[in-house]
């Protein structure tokens, strides 16, 4: 059974699998991409594994940032992912909560201040991100109850929010 394009049914499978074995919660995800030198092309491209499937995602650095401006900058596929999440979180609450959207849409913003990135300066790169949710289907205040749960259990909004350990490992090639 499919509510909000939210297949309940293989929720449900899922979480099933997690009671038995709570191991079954923890997926890797993992992403790897390649920059690209040669002149006219976007500056970045990764093949995404997916589901058995595969999707070439490509970025590019803004034209002030030495790039072609060709594809999407990565601050923009940050915050597509950040939306897309949060947005998929909402229908998936909602859903199961038994409610029926009829519109759903979400923004999500924030103010770069390059100062830092060119070595210019020590301000925060970003000092906030903005998330804008239209949605409709159900009173107000259920509206807003979904809200809150989601932002509680989105993935995306917890890397934004919650400190996490970043390692890195320069390998010689």
């Amino acid at each position: 059974m499919r509510t909000n394009n939210v297949d309940l049914g293989n929720v449900m499978k899922f979480a099933g699998e997690i009671k038995a074995d709570k191991a079954n919660a923890i997926k890797i995800k993992k992403i790897e991409g390649e920059w690209n030198f040669s002149d006219g092309a976007p500056q970045f491209a990764a093949l995404m594994e997916h589901q058995g499937k595969k999707t070439l995602l490509e970025a590019d650095g803004p034209t002030f940032l030495g790039g072609s401006g060709m594809k999407p900058d990565p601050v923009q596929y940050c915050l597509f992912g950040l939306a897309s999440c949060f947005a998929q979180t909402f229908a998936s609450v909602a859903a199961e909560k038994g409610l029926k959207l009829t519109k759903l849409k979400v923004s999500a913003e924030n103010k770069v201040n390059l100062l830092k990135a060119l070595g210019m300066g020590d301000e925060p790169i970003v000092e906030s991100v903005k998330l804008t949710i239209s949605a409709t289907g159900a009173p107000q205040k259920i509206l807003e109850e979904i809200e809150k749960a989601a932002l509680e259990r989105c993935p995306g909004v917890y890397c934004l929010t919650k400190p996490i350990k970043l390692e890195t490992e320069l390998m010689r090639s």
